[in-house]
């Protein structure tokens, strides 16, 4: 090969490189009417798109999580009002670059006359003197501000700058919201992934709006690997999008723990399994089996406590405190003298009312935590220690309890608003939890009222 053929084949893979745009990149919307999610902020008659209708836009600060739009709005502002689009990083940038940008919105302003919209990705990462840069900017209309941030502006952006800018709140975005932008992606000949068409069912599509949790950047992220990763399987079947690809795409990486053996295992789960069977002998039984063949006592004291709140929980609070002070007595006394107490603690579980109504609760609560993802806390269960987080709503209406009859608010939510009325624990009619059950139904019969 000549040095003009390498050079030709270096110029395209420069060319190529230099076109390539990941696929959120180029499925970012080019209209108003393209932007999913954020309804509050884009119908009609909000602040927003009243601004962006009149062509006059107004500085502002766009507060969020990832992926919910926050760097697509700042484009649309200026394509929808027709005006210069500048675009800084606080995590790359400092002042000489925000001077650079000021002077060229200068130049744009003297040439038509028109503001240039200055978008400040990050802006939180700036510090005092950095923010203070825009300032007299924003004042004399030379830039439009748009500063982006997933950080409180209340606490890390000051105060000056707050007050010439209206901050915007974007939510994270719902699954539906999520499988929407991915199915354009998928069908998109132009920008998305139509061109080389591929085969993902419903369940897959949902599958990855769950593992992006909200961020639509990620999402398309995940769908332009897993699209990646099927091309290039040597199969018949290569554009077809499976389970086996979702799951490596979205897989985190799983810790491994290194087993002392089998016979070990089943052993301490026959302890276990004795206890919860209020079987006081058996317990005793296996936990000596398992001193013998030489298990840290220091273990099994741990797993004594995870039984304390798995079977027996709030049937008898004392439980878990007992196994507690059995750990610490074995810390004080070691061998032999500490087992005594640990075998103490093992009896007193086997024999102690069982219920295992916490764990099931725990475990339904964490397995609704992942599916739902990050919803939003309800606006009157935040504080509201700055005028900014007063002004949108923070706290308001929140009653306090201990002010209510019987220290109790009745009808009062503590959910996101998309769990209303969600009940995980339910008490068991075996010991304390009697009483905690009737209480409960009680406060609920009450809030019905």
């Amino acid at each position: 090969m000549s040095s003009q053929d390498i050079f030709n084949d270096a110029l395209k893979n420069a060319e190529f490189e230099e076109h390539y745009r990941p696929l959120a990149d180029r499925m970012r919307p080019e209209s108003i009417d393209e932007f999913v999610g954020q309804s509050h902020l884009f119908n009609q008659t909000s602040p927003l798109r009243q601004a962006i209708n009149s062509g006059k836009p107004h500085s502002m600060v766009l507060w969020g999580p990832p992926g919910t739009g926050k760097t697509t709005i700042a484009h649309l502002i200026a394509n929808h009002c027709q005006v210069p689009f500048l675009s800084v990083s606080a995590v790359l940038c400092g002042i000489k670059e925000i001077r650079a940008a000021i002077e060229t919105a200068k130049q744009n302003q003297q040439r038509n006359h028109a503001t240039t919209v200055l978008f400040v990705d990050e802006v939180h990462r700036f510090n005092k003197s950095q923010q203070d840069a825009f300032l007299p900017h924003i004042e004399n209309g030379t830039i439009c501000f748009i500063g982006a941030t997933t950080e409180n502006p209340s606490f890390e952006l000051n105060n000056a700058l707050l007050s010439r800018a209206r901050t915007y709140v974007l939510k994270r975005l719902d699954d539906k919201a999520i499988a929407q932008c991915l199915n354009y992606a998928i069908k998109d000949k132009a920008r998305g992934l139509g061109g080389t068409p591929i085969i993902i069912s419903d369940r897959e599509i949902n599958l990855l709006a769950q593992a992006a949790d909200g961020d639509a950047r990620k999402a398309l992220t995940l769908l332009e690997l897993a699209a990646d990763l099927c091309h290039s399987q040597e199969s018949a079947e290569t554009n077809i999008i499976d389970d086996s690809i979702i799951q490596q795409v979205t897989q985190s990486s799983l810790k491994r723990f290194d087993k002392q053996g089998e016979y070990f295992y089943d052993m301490i789960s026959a302890l276990h399994k004795s206890v919860r069977g209020t079987d006081p002998d058996a317990s005793l039984y296996w936990y000596c089996r398992m001193l013998d063949g030489g298990c840290d006592p220091t273990y099994i004291a741990r797993r004594v406590v995870r039984i304390a709140s798995e079977d027996i929980g709030n049937a008898d609070p004392r439980a878990l405190q007992l196994c507690i002070s059995a750990w610490d007595t074995y810390t004080r006394l070691g061998s032999p003298e500490g087992e005594l107490a640990i075998a103490q603690a093992i009896i007193y579980l086997a024999s102690a009312p069982k219920s295992n109504a916490v764990y099931k609760a725990y475990n339904s609560a964490t397995q609704h935590a992942k599916e739902q993802g990050t919803l939003e806390v309800p606006l009157h269960l935040r504080n509201a220690p700055t005028k900014l987080m007063e002004g949108l709503g923070y706290g308001a209406n929140y009653r306090y309890a201990h002010d209510e009859d019987e220290g109790y608010a009745a009808g009062e939510n503590y959910f996101p608003d998309e769990l209303i009325n969600t009940q995980y624990y339910y008490p068991v009619d075996r010991g304390l939890e009697i009483k905690i059950k009737e209480k409960l139904e009680r406060l609920r019969k009450k809030t019905a009222e």
